[in-house]
């Protein structure tokens, strides 16, 4: 006689166990997914850094190997980025990096992330050739945030000098 609220009691036990694991599974998908449904703006420093600061070293083209260096432009890029670190420094970067402890797309180019993220790169890329021509870390930025880096060809990129 027992046995029939035992069996009710697991199949309420079992739906409310799937029901918590239904609700904690959409809570964390939802914030891991919001900033790139809504729109949100990645991290980044809005100035440059103060004339005292000293920012991270760009990694060194000559420290890129296997993969890290199949393509021209993956080195190329590093060469580049050690040319406009304060501009970097002020752009966010699209691969959502911060989620991971980076501050700006100046981080991207600090290890070997840069070379394997063609968010990372076509940005870089976009920034390069937008500083050559005279804009502003802001104005890239404007750029970055509307979405222009993303028709970089990354394949002509190596020849942007």
């Amino acid at each position: 006689m027992t046995s029939r609220p035992l069996r009710g009691n697991k199949m309420l036990y079992r739906g409310l166990t799937l029901a918590f694991l239904f609700l904690v599974t959409l809570t964390m998908s939802a914030q891991w997914t919001s900033s790139q449904e809504e729109g949100g703006v990645p991290a980044y420093n809005a100035g440059p850094p103060p004339k005292d600061a000293k920012l991270p070293p760009i990694l060194g083209k000559d420290q890129l190997w296997g993969a890290d260096a199949q393509y021209p432009y993956q080195t190329h890029a590093y060469e580049l980025a050690s040319r406009i670190p304060a501009v970097l420094h002020q752009q966010p970067c699209y691969c959502y990096c911060d989620r991971m402890g980076h501050n700006s797309l100046h981080s991207c180019f600090e290890n070997t992330h840069g070379a394997q993220c063609a968010t990372c790169l076509k940005e870089l890329y976009y920034s390069y050739q937008q500083k050559q021509k005279g804009k502003t870390a802001s104005q890239i930025r404007a750029g970055i945030i509307k979405g222009e880096w993303k028709q970089i060809d990354l394949q002509s990129a190596a020849a942007i000098n």
